[in-house]
């Protein structure tokens, strides 16, 4: 699922609970991350691991552990970028050579409503307006979970630019339903804070997909070199 929301420059794998991944063995740098850990949190903690060290293999680069680093983001070996996510059951990560892409981010969720409250806590008027449209147009697609995944999508993209924090009112996010009645669809998101520069240029704009399967929704944010292209 995670690969059709990506170039084909970026090698994406991923695992569900019945997939042998979800018991990867793990290195003792990342044993250390997880010692005091519940066994589901463990679990879903190597799931996402081993998608990264199989992705790793498939781009040529050594299996090497991924430990946290600065705010949490996972550290990739030189010259790869990488994003991770995992929810209940699920796990992906998604790896690409730097010199292919500037950044990337992947976030997956259960496909079901938010919480109560939290959609009025992170999302901006406009958006929830929008997602009023949308809910009358597709009643069967939760779009709050939708558009809270494109936040978390747009933050594992944005971090790396940029090493700073970046809060859910800051991107104002536009899902966008493919025309074949299936749930899948792009997503765009303006950013209200200065964005990062990459090769010389200041990006206020990031693109992305999304698509719903099997009980998941899944989004990805793809930060093209500029002058390169989206694909």
């Amino acid at each position: 699922m995670i690969e059709e929301l990506l170039p084909a420059s970026v090698v994406a794998v991923e695992a569900h609970a019945d997939d042998p991944l979800w018991d990867a063995p793990l290195y003792p740098a990342e044993e250390a991350l997880v010692a005091r850990a519940v066994a589901k949190r463990r679990r879903e903690f190597a799931a996402v691991r081993g998608c990264a060290r199989r992705a790793m293999e498939k781009l040529g680069v050594p299996p090497q552990a991924v430990v946290s680093g600065e705010r949490g983001a996972p550290t990739w070996p030189d010259g790869i970028l990488g994003s991770m996510t995992h929810c209940d059951g699920y796990g992906a990560a998604a790896l690409v050579r730097a010199g292919d892409l500037a950044s990337l981010g992947i976030d997956a969720e259960p496909h079901g409503q938010l919480p109560e409250g939290v959609g009025a806590t992170v999302f901006l008027p406009a958006e929830i307006a929008r997602l009023d449209r949308l809910a009358a147009q597709w009643p069967a697609v939760h779009w709050d979970r939708i558009l809270f995944s494109a936040k978390e999508s747009v933050y594992k993209a944005w971090f790396p630019l940029t090493r700073k924090w970046l809060d859910f009112s800051e991107a104002d996010i536009t899902l966008h339903a493919a025309s074949d009645g299936r749930p899948h669809g792009t997503l765009q998101a303006r950013l209200l804070v200065p964005g990062p520069v990459v090769g010389g240029h200041q990006l206020q704009d990031f693109e992305g997909r999304w698509i719903v399967r099997d009980g998941v929704a899944a989004t990805s944010v793809v930060v093209p070199h500029p002058g390169g292209t989206r694909s």
